[in-house]
């Protein structure tokens, strides 16, 4: 006796192409969309990689004001944030009608740099007039933070005229110094997190053999103006004022908070014998108490 035959019904099958792009063959939207999506996302890396590599230089310009509250410019800048120059103007800040230039251009450049935790930058500027050599500045980005530091190991970094003062307005305008500015800097870095800058290290500014028109002492002196971290309070950098030598005798201390609230109070001063040749010039620095002239910043 045979057993009737069950016919059972084949499976469909299922093509190489269905499974893997999941449609009927022939079919293939699932696989055009992949394409077009990368084709998309390289169009778009491509774009920001040329931006960054032709970036203009007005690019750091605009970082520059914006960090340095418009006292810092740099004017008709050319080339690339790579490789560019232009002209580095002090000025009263916005708005302000003072403005005062130094001679040349700045040149600099700016390529990538190996940290020993990671991958950094490096700006290297240089001015004929006013640089000692070239001013390294190493920049290494983070997540949420950013450090600059000042990679110099040399005696000083730049020398001005001291005359470009008068750019920053009041009282800069009015004393007309003359002499000169030396800057010099000591495991100097400056770091942000979350918006707030600290500093490591010390900066110095030395005014050396400054004259006034104001007055006819000259040289007035020689003086050192000090800006250092304050271990015991971090974010917080003191400011000192020093007289090395001179007929006006100047000395002050404050406290630097970036983005809070700074405070300077200073004291000018004329040596034995020479208050009646300073006496016009101590009233045009300060409020006067007596014999002394008080300046009193924030």
């Amino acid at each position: 006796m045979a057993w009737p035959r069950k016919r059972i019904a084949a499976a469909p099958q299922t093509t190489v192409q269905e499974s893997v792009f999941g449609g009927a063959p022939g079919a293939r939207p699932v696989r055009h969309g992949v394409t077009r999506r990368w084709s998309v996302a390289g169009a778009v890396l491509g774009v920001l990689v040329a931006l960054v590599a032709f970036a203009p230089a007005s690019w750091l310009a605009r970082a520059l004001a914006s960090a340095t509250g418009e006292h810092l410019l740099i004017v008709d800048s050319r080339g690339s944030i790579w490789n560019g120059s232009g002209v580095l103007v002090l000025t009263g800040g916005p708005g302000a009608r003072d403005a005062a230039s130094l001679p040349g251009r700045l040149h600099w450049r700016m390529s990538p740099k190996f940290q020993g935790w990671g991958l950094g930058l490096q700006l290297a500027a240089r001015q004929d007039c006013c640089i000692n050599g070239e001013l390294l500045i190493g920049i290494r980005p983070g997540f949420g933070r950013m450090q600059l530091s000042v990679d110099n190991h040399a005696d000083w970094l730049a020398r001005l005229p001291a005359a470009v003062l008068s750019g920053l307005g009041t009282p800069w305008n009015t004393l007309q110094l003359g002499g000169s500015l030396r800057m010099s800097a000591r495991e100097l870095q400056f770091e942000s997190v979350q918006g707030r800058w600290r500093q490591s290290g010390q900066l110095d500014l030395d005014l050396v053999n400054l004259s006034s028109r104001v007055s006819t002492v000259a040289p007035l002196g020689s003086y050192r103006l000090s800006v250092a971290a304050d271990a015991g309070n971090p974010g917080v950098s003191t400011v000192r004022l020093t007289t090395l030598e001179g007929a006006l005798q100047l000395s002050g201390a404050g406290t630097l908070v970036p983005g809070g609230k700074s405070r300077f109070v200073g004291e000018a001063g004329a040596a034995p014998g020479r208050e009646d040749a300073l006496s016009n010039l101590l009233s045009i620095i300060g409020r006067r108490q007596g014999a002394r002239s008080i300046l009193t910043i924030g």
